[in-house]
Order: structure tokens, then C-alpha cells, then sequence
């Protein structure tokens, strides 16, 4: 509302009041006294005025002499509509004081100083006793009474009309909320005392009321209720329901069909920035207080109206602590500042992860090295972090085709979380591909620096064959994915035969493709390489042992050869050579199980080498 509608209503108050003056005046006595409030004319009586109110009093004693016969009332709260309830009280005519009238009447009492000190009973202690008797008493009529002191700041609030609504309110909200705890509080079959969550909650009803306040007092009030007590979850939803009220009801001005819409579009953009930011500093600290679907949306709100840079940290920092849980469509930040740039805001999401990743540093960072010596391969923080992963590589596949996304802000997408943090890399590998084939006109050295990105190990067998002939791919790394096929052939191929001890060769696929080991985290990675290095060091005494066979039967071949004659030597030599393997697979079946003497020397042979390598 611009200054002449302001006006403009403010005559049309003036004149009802007018009108309403000259049926509730006394008409048989001429009118010695002209009010002027607000561009309205007031003509009245000296006594009543006088009898009641100590500023009239004042006004006509300093001109006495003149015979004063009109006075103007400057800056009179509530104007005059406010000044007729407060004449009609002097002349003695009745009125209901009300929730809509009771800010007012205290405004405009203190104005006039129609208090104790000049007539008992004075307008404003009236107006005072309904205050703290009945409205204080009552949330809603709290809420309307602020409303109506939207228009009589500074004054409401240097009378502490404000002040006490906010608390009543606060102490109110806190109070039905405890209520309504209790109401769900029931024995289990146990006899033990429990709150049913599944029962609904009815002490947020409150949630709805508030949301009609201006945005200053709405602050005030959550930030009593904050201070009370009041549940999170309970603070968090009334933020959303106030900034989806006001966040939407003018979104017909987001879009001006006419250049005489422009300044009403900005005074639009200011009240729903200063709404956002205001929300933001009102957030509550505790997680998924509020969904993470309303805090990305304050974000696309806050880059868009272009809000304070602490308000869009502390927006990108909670989203960050909370990233696990978001979806696709949450990350997908339309970029709105620059039209030639990229479709979506990848620094904005670039500084999420960071976030991300710089908790889960601090959480995982701890001195003892004992802590090393878990094998829990699924912490809650790895969880997160292989979540926050496959949700990074769906959002590289969906920005790689736009032609404006430059090389090194999609490889810092990429990059920004730990190399632990993926399992497989089908999901990236998907999404360099989809930009290696939007971007065509890449030099091969950016190509290598875009493939080094992918660990060839740990791609899927579709994945790997489909690497393998993609010739958008350097030589180099196509060279690479063979060479790991082959390995994985190999070792499929050997674990496909039996064997008295697989687990050697199982265990040396796992070292070699790599896909486990570095898949986990530093903690959990400690534990399973000393694992590995077990196993390694029991393999390794046993190629000890089977090669002290075979220089025992070198030297008996030596010896058969020299008391033989060729036809026993050559008949000598093919019975030895059926009973040794290097890969533990024996060509007859007499030979497959070994005698005791060999099983006790295999055992000891062990034993030692383990306690010399340990």
C-alpha cells in the first residue's frame, strides 16, 4: 500500500468518525473545542475532555488567556478512529473493549495521560486490567492484539503490550505442549511407563495462528518459545508453514506482465528476502528438526533473492550435515545469476559436499590407534558417506550433457569425497562418459585427466567390458580396463577348479583387484590388512615348505642317478614327479593326501616361519 491509498483511507476513517461524533454528541450544547486528528475533526466539549485527559488539560491551561478553541493532535496512535473511543469513554458512553481495540485504547491512553492521576478509573488502567485478565489468559487473543500493534510500534512495544503477549503465548504453547505429552504417556504390557508416539499431538494447534503475524513480531515469538522450552520438531513446523504462507502468496508478482508491476515486484523481493533470512536464523540447531526438502528450498530462495552470505553458509552447512537423506531433485539448484552459465549451481552444491566430507573428516579423526582395530566394515558415517557417494554420481550424470559445464568444476564434483567413499565406480564411470560424449571437442590430455578419476578395478564386469571397447575413453586407460579383465578371468578361472586350500588364491584375487580393501575406510582398512597379512605370511610358509621338498627330492633324484641305471632312473623320475604340485592339485589319486611325517614337518615348518616373521 502506497502513501496516497494511506491517505486515502485515513479520510475515509476520519470522516465516519465524523459522522459517528454527531450521534453520540451532546447536540443541545454549542461545541467550545475542534479536535484534529489525522486530517479528521473532532468538534467537542472542554469538560469532558479536560476531566479525563492530562495532555487536553495541559494544552487548554497554557491558553487560557486565548480562550484555545482547536487543537491538533500530531502522531496520535491508532488516528481517529483510536481518539473517538477514547472521547466517547470521556464523555461516559459505553464500549466493549476487545482483542481488536485493547492495543489502542492502551497506545492512545498513555497519549492523552488518561491515567489514575486524573480521574479514578482512568481509560488506561481500564484497558490495562482487560490486558492482563483476559487476553493474557488467551493465546489466540494474544495473537490478535499483536496484530494490532503492528501499527502502533514503538509505542506497544515501549508499554510492554508486546512483551507480554510474546510471553503469554510462549508460557501457553510450552504448557499445552506438556499437556499433551502427559495425554500420551500409557503402560506397556511390561508395566513400564512410555509415551505413544503413534498417538497424535494436539499441542501444536498454535502452529496455524501464528503464521498471520508480521515477520518481526513472528521472530520474537518463536524466539520466546525457543527459550521456554518448546519442542524442535514443533518450532521446525511452524517455520514451514510460515514461510510457505509467506513465501507463496505473492508469487504473482515473481512475474510482471507490465513494466507498472516492477515496483511492487521489488518491495515483494525485499519482504520475502528479509522472511528468509529471518526463518534461517530461527532454524533449530538439532537435526531433521525440519525436512531437508524445506531447507534446500530456502536455499534456492536465499541464492535467488540474493541474501546475506552468512544466511546461505549456514543454509549449505545444515543441508551438509544431513546430506544422506537428500535425493536427486533436492541437489538439482537452478542457477540463477548468470544466464550464460551452467543450468544448475554446481559451486553452490560443490560447497555442500565439502561440508559433508569436513564432518565426516571430524568425526572419523581420532589419535588412538587402537580404534583401527575394528572390523565393523558398516559405521554409521561409512553408511553415509557410500549414500552420499551414489547421490554425487547420479547428480554428475545429470549435469555432464550441459555444454557450459567446464572441465574443472566437473572434476571437483567428482573429487571432493574420500577415495573409501565408492564401492564400485559404475556410477562414475557412467557419468564421465555421458560428459566425455556432451563434450567432444576435450584434448586428450583433459581425457586422461577425466579418466584418472576412475579406478578400473573396481568396475562392474558389464561395466569393464563396456569400458573396453568405449572409444571415447584414452588408449591408456582402455589398456588398462583390458589388463584388469584379464586378471579377473585369470583368478575366475582358477577359482573355478577344486583345491585343498582355496583360500590362499581367493584372497590373492582380493589383494589384486583391490575392490574391498580400498573400498573401506582408513579404520576399517587398518584391520583388514592385518588380516591379509596373515594369510599372507601362512602362504608364504607354505611355499617355503614345498620348496624344502623339492630340493630333498632333487637330492634323492641326484643319488638315484648315480646308483641307477637310465631305464630305473627315468621310471624313478616319473613316480617323484606325480607326487609334486606347485598348485596343490596331485595327478593321481594315491598322492593326494600327504603322509604324517610330511603333515608334521608342514606344521612345524609353519610355525617357525610365523614366529620369525611376526
Amino acid at each position: 500500500m502506497d502513501l496516497s491509498d494511506k491517505q486515502q483511507q485515513q479520510l475515509s476513517l476520519a470522516k465516519c468518525a465524523r459522522q459517528r461524533c454527531n450521534e453520540w454528541i451532546f447536540r443541545d450544547v454549542p461545541s467550545d473545542i475542534t479536535i484534529e486528528v489525522s486530517g479528521g475533526t473532532f468538534s467537542l466539549h472542554k469538560f469532558p475532555l479536560v476531566s479525563r485527559s492530562g495532555r487536553i488539560r495541559k494544552l487548554v491551561a497554557e491558553h487560557r488567556d486565548s480562550d484555545i478553541s482547536r487543537v491538533e493532535l500530531l502522531n496520535l496512535p491508532g488516528g481517529a478512529e483510536a481518539f473517538e473511543l477514547a472521547a466517547k469513554f470521556c464523555y461516559g458512553i459505553n464500549f466493549e473493549i476487545t482483542s481488536m481495540n485493547v492495543a489502542q485504547l492502551c497506545c492512545v491512553s498513555d497519549y492523552l495521560e488518561m491515567t489514575e492521576e486524573f480521574s479514578k478509573d482512568n481509560l488506561g488502567s481500564r484497558a490495562e486490567e482487560y490486558l492482563e485478565s483476559i487476553v493474557c489468559k488467551n493465546l489466540e487473543m494474544c495473537v490478535e492484539v499483536l496484530q494490532q500493534c503492528e501499527n502502533l510500534l514503538p509505542l506497544a512495544d515501549e508499554l510492554r503490550v508486546v512483551s507480554r503477549c510474546i510471553d503469554a503465548i510462549a508460557s501457553k504453547a510450552c504448557a499445552e505442549q506438556i499437556a499433551s505429552s502427559f495425554s500420551r504417556l500409557e503402560y506397556s504390557s511390561s508395566g513400564r511407563l512410555h509415551m505413544n508416539r503413534q498417538a497424535k499431538s494436539e499441542g501444536d494447534w498454535w502452529i496455524e495462528d501464528l503464521s498471520v503475524l508480521r515477520v518481526d513480531l513472528y521472530q520474537k515469538v518463536i524466539t520466546a518459545m525457543k527459550c521456554r522450552g518448546v519442542r524442535p520438531e514443533s518450532i521446525g513446523a511452524s517455520l514451514v508453514n510460515y514461510a510457505q504462507k509467506e513465501l507463496t502468496k505473492k508469487s504473482s508478482l515473481w512475474n510482471p506482465s507490465s513494466q507498472a508491476k516492477v515496483d511492487l515486484l521489488s518491495v515483494s523481493n525485499g519482504h520475502e528476502k528479509l522472511v528468509v533470512e529471518t526463518i534461517v536464523s530461527l532454524l533449530p540447531i538439532e537435526k531433521l528438526a525440519v525436512p531437508i526438502t524445506f531447507l534446500f528450498g530456502l536455499l534456492r530462495s536465499a541464492v535467488m533473492l540474493d541474501c546475506t552470505i552468512s544466511c546461505r553458509l549456514d543454509l549449505e552447512r545444515r543441508i551438509g550435515s544431513q546430506l544422506d537423506i537428500a535425493t536427486l531433485d533436492d541437489l538439482l539448484i537452478p542457477s540463477f545469476r548468470h544466464a550464460g552459465d551452467t543450468l544448475f549451481d554446481v559451486d553452490t552444491v560443490h560447497r555442500i559436499l565439502v561440508n559433508f566430507s569436513q564432518q565426516d573428516d571430524s568425526e572419523d579423526d581420532m589419535d588412538d590407534a587402537s580404534v583401527f582395530e575394528s572390523d565393523s566394515p558398516h559405521s554409521p558415517s561409512q553408511t553415509a558417506l557410500f549414500k552420499v557417494a551414489k547421490l554425487v554420481d547420479n547428480y554428475l550424470a545429470e549435469i555432464a550433457p550441459d555444454a557450459n559445464l567446464k572441465l574443472p568444476k566437473f572434476m571437483v564434483i567428482a573429487d571432493v569425497l574420500p577415495t573409501h567413499a565408492r564401492t564400485v565406480h559404475d556410477g562414475l564411470y557412467r557419468a564421465i562418459d555421458i560428459y566425455l560424449k556432451a563434450h567432444q571437442n576435450l584434448s586428450e590430455l583433459d581425457r586422461k585427466k577425466l579418466s584418472k578419476l576412475i579406478d578400473f578395478q573396481k568396475l562392474s564386469q558389464e561395466a569393464g567390458a563396456h569400458a573396453a571397447q568405449n572409444e571415447r575413453l584414452p588408449l591408456q586407460s582402455i589398456v588398462q580396463v583390458l589388463y584388469f579383465e584379464q586378471i579377473r578371468l585369470r583368478n575366475s578361472l582358477s577359482c573355478s577348479y577344486g583345491d585343498d586350500d582355496p583360500k590362499p588364491t581367493h584372497q590373492s584375487w582380493r589383494i589384486s583387484s583391490g575392490a574391498l580393501s580400498a573400498a573401506m575406510s582408513p579404520r576399517d582398512n587398518y584391520a583388514s590388512l592385518r588380516r591379509e597379512n596373515r594369510e599372507l605370511k601362512l602362504e608364504l610358509a607354505r611355499l617355503r615348505m614345498r620348496l624344502n621338498d623339492l630340493e630333498k627330492e632333487h637330492v634323492c633324484m641326484k643319488r638315484d642317478m648315480e646308483k641307477s641305471n637310465s631305464r630305473k632312473f627315468m621310471s624313478s623320475f616319473s613316480k617323484k614327479i606325480g607326487k609334486l604340485s606347485f598348485f596343490g592339485h596331485s595327478s593321481s589319486r594315491g598322492s593326494s593326501s600327504p603322509s604324517k611325517h610330511s603333515h608334521r614337518t608342514d606344521s612345524k615348518v609353519i610355525e617357525r616361519t610365523c614366529a620369525s616373521t611376526e
